[in-house]
C-alpha cells in the first residue's frame, strides 16, 4: 500500500530510480489526526514526503503562540524541515496532522545525495522551495494587509479544498489557535460571515456557500 501510495504521488515529479530508493530505505510512518510530525527545536535527521492526508505547519511566538504558516498536501515536502536538515539545525516549525496522514521519511544525506546527482529530485526540491515562498509571502500578506474577517474566510476555503466537502468539522477555538486570535473574535465573525450568507453554523461544523 505504502509503495503504491509513493508512486501514484510522486512517479509525474520523480525518476525511477530514485522512487525506488525511497521505496528501499525510507520510512513509512502514519499519524493520526492532530498526531505532532515535527515538533520545534526537533533534531531532524530526515525529511519528509507525504503520501496521503494533510498537515499543517505552524510557528510559535516566544509565549508559546501558535501561527499557521501553510498546509501541505499528498505529493509535497516540507521545505522548512528541508532547510533545517540542510543546515543540521533543530526544526523551527510544528508539523500537525490535519487529518489521518502517512509519510515516508528519507534521511537526510539522502536529500543532499540526490540533489547533486539526480535532476528530477533537484527540481522537485527547488519547486517545493519557489511554492513555499510564495505561501509565505501570501501569509505575511495576510498579516499585513488583509483585515481578520477576510482572512478567517480564505482560511475557511483553504480548509474545504483540503478536505474535500463544503463542510468542515472544526472547533472554533482551533481557528483562533490556526489564526493567532481569540476564540470570542472568531465566534464573532463566524456570526458576522453567516449573516452575510457567506457560511452556514452549526455544532463544530461550517459550511461554506
Amino acid at each position: 500500500m505504502t509503495d503504491s501510495l509513493l508512486t501514484e504521488k510522486y512517479n509525474h515529479i520523480l525518476d525511477e530510480q530514485v522512487l525506488n530508493e525511497i521505496a528501499e530505505i525510507g520510512i513509512f510512518k502514519t499519524f493520526q489526526k492532530d498526531d505532532i510530525i515535527i515538533d520545534i527545536n526537533q533534531p531532524l535527521k530526515h525529511i519528509p514526503l507525504l503520501l496521503s492526508g494533510n498537515i499543517k505547519i505552524l510557528r510559535e511566538d516566544e509565549h508559546g503562540n501558535e501561527l499557521l504558516i501553510y498546509f501541505l498536501e499528498a505529493g509535497e515536502t516540507c521545505t522548512m524541515s528541508l532547510t533545517c536538515c540542510m543546515g543540521t539545525t533543530k526544526s523551527k516549525i510544528r508539523a500537525v496532522a490535519e487529518q489521518n496522514s502517512s509519510l515516508v521519511m528519507i534521511p537526510v544525506q539522502y536529500m543532499e545525495k540526490w540533489f547533486h546527482e539526480n535532476a528530477s529530485w533537484r527540481n522537485f526540491i527547488l519547486e517545493s522551495y519557489q511554492t513555499r515562498f510564495d505561501e509565505m509571502l501570501e501569509a505575511i500578506d495576510n498579516l499585513a494587509f488583509i483585515k481578520m474577517h477576510e482572512r478567517l474566510l480564505k482560511y475557511l476555503i483553504n480548509k474545504t479544498v483540503l478536505h474535500g466537502s463544503n463542510t468542515i468539522i472544526v472547533k472554533h477555538q482551533d481557528i483562533a489557535i490556526d489564526l493567532n486570535t481569540s476564540r470570542v473574535v472568531i465566534s464573532r465573525l463566524l456570526k458576522q460571515l453567516e449573516n452575510e450568507n457567506k457560511i452556514k453554523l452549526s455544532r463544530n461544523k461550517i459550511e461554506i456557500l
